[in-house]
């Protein structure tokens, strides 16, 4: 059992209370004040004074493709297009599942340092991909990148089977990489599979005007009434980006019970444009928040895309109280693990899984405390980052990390691959 104590817990968005927290393996086993009789009758294996420092809920990165890293300011100032079929694409040809351990290892090195303890992860090789995921400790869901035909589907029935239960830490979910690379018979297969699986399907949807505009040509239909067409939507899920919808979109989104996960930097870097973020909120679908790969990024900072989600939709809608601090720490904590499925990894509460930061309030960019959880978005950043815990293991804390490997020789490793590749 681990103690922490001398601290604030954020136990809801917008709410900061002086309470202690204890973990019991993967789980949180205490949040609130003890009496002197509970605590004398605790055992613990570590405590841990926080000094002031706030406990809260880990990030979610709802949204990546961890082994992107190895394209990192490689393929940059292009437009999307050009950006994926003329860079991208060529460079993925030449993975392999080692490459994709290593660079994914990379990629888990800076989700720690900025708080991030469970990413929504859509590339290949997942094999290798989980490999690393599970002896560092880190918690994924994955959603599959398919492509192309429906002969497809028999993959996905396989995976599906053979990553859900593999590990505590790693869950997979039915999925495809857009409309535009998935042949519509493709897109009814994957609808039958997950009706009798009774599973949700997540997908990139609606990124550009290009790709909305093509879909409309082809076949009547945006992709978001297409996908609800064919039988997607059934059962939820999640669509990343959502730049360029209909308002008849949005009500299929709403009433199907989607999530929306925001990818700002990647659109703004993209120039793919500005998600309608405040119009999905006032109409209640769940928004969560991802960085999206660092090759189109090109960071894994999701102190960045919440300052970006605000900041973007107040000045879009030339509203200062657009898109409050509030609504965007829960979508960057709570909203991304329910968009994932993560149910028992969104919030501080006894019984839940122990996926824990610590940020370090007694730094120049965090005082005065006028309000705590506004400093985090506003004005946080990694640096405030103290220590990141997932499952209740301590996987970065000062600076270190404890993920089983020398992060020297991962960077040695991500640089040999890049190199190697040229």
């Amino acid at each position: 059992m681990i103690r922490f104590f001398n601290g604030r817990v954020l136990t809801s968005a917008e709410t900061v209370e002086e309470k202690e927290l204890w973990t019991d393996g993967d789980k949180i086993a205490f949040v609130g004040v003890p009496t002197p009789q509970k605590l004398a009758e605790q055992t613990f294996e570590r405590e841990i004074d926080l000094g002031g420092s706030l406990l809260m809920p880990s990030f979610k990165n709802a949204h990546t493709h961890s082994a992107m890293t190895f394209l990192r300011s490689y393929a940059d100032d292009l437009p999307l297009r050009e950006w994926l079929f003329d860079r991208v694409f060529p460079m993925e040809a030449k993975l392999d599942g080692e490459k994709i351990y290593w660079l994914t290892k990379l990629a888990i090195l800076e989700y720690l340092t900025t708080g991030v303890t469970a990413v929504y992860d859509m590339y290949f090789e997942m094999d290798y991909y989980v490999k690393a995921c599970v002896e560092s400790g880190f918690r994924t869901v994955l959603c599959d990148a398919v492509s192309g035909n429906k002969k497809r589907i028999v993959e996905l029935e396989e995976k599906y089977e053979k990553f859900n239960g593999c590990s505590p830490l790693v869950k997979y979910d039915l999925g495809f990489h857009a409309e535009y690379t998935a042949e519509l018979g493709l897109l009814e297969e994957i609808a039958k599979l997950s009706e009798r699986l009774g599973t949700r399907v997540s997908t990139h949807n609606s990124e550009t005007e290009k790709e909305v505009r093509e879909c409309i040509e082809k076949y009547g239909k945006t992709p978001t009434e297409l996908f609800d067409s064919v039988g997607l939507l059934n059962h939820g899920g999640a669509f990343y980006h959502c730049v360029h919808l209909s308002e008849n979109d949005i009500e299929i989104i709403k009433n199907r019970g989607m999530w929306v996960v925001h990818c700002p930097a990647s659109n703004l870097k993209l120039a793919s444009g500005i998600a309608p973020i405040v119009k999905l909120a006032d109409k209640g679908i769940g928004l969560a928040l991802g960085t999206d790969g660092p090759a189109s990024n090109n960071c894994l900072d999701m102190f960045r895309e919440m300052f970006l989600m605000t900041s973007l939709q107040k000045v879009t809608l030339g509203d200062a109280s657009a898109c409050p601090a509030g609504l965007v720490l829960d979508a960057a904590t709570r909203g991304g693990a329910l968009a994932m499925g993560l149910d028992d990894c969104d919030t501080i509460e006894e019984g839940k899984q122990a996926d824990l930061i610590v940020i370090d309030l007694d730094q120049p960019n965090m005082q005065p405390l006028n309000n705590i959880a506004k400093n985090i978005v506003y004005s946080g950043s990694k640096q405030n980052v103290k220590l990141t815990m997932c499952a209740g293991k301590v996987l970065y804390e000062d600076g270190k990390f404890f993920i089983n490997e020398d992060p020297k020789l991962i960077y040695k490793k991500a640089n040999e691959i890049i190199n190697s590749m040229k």
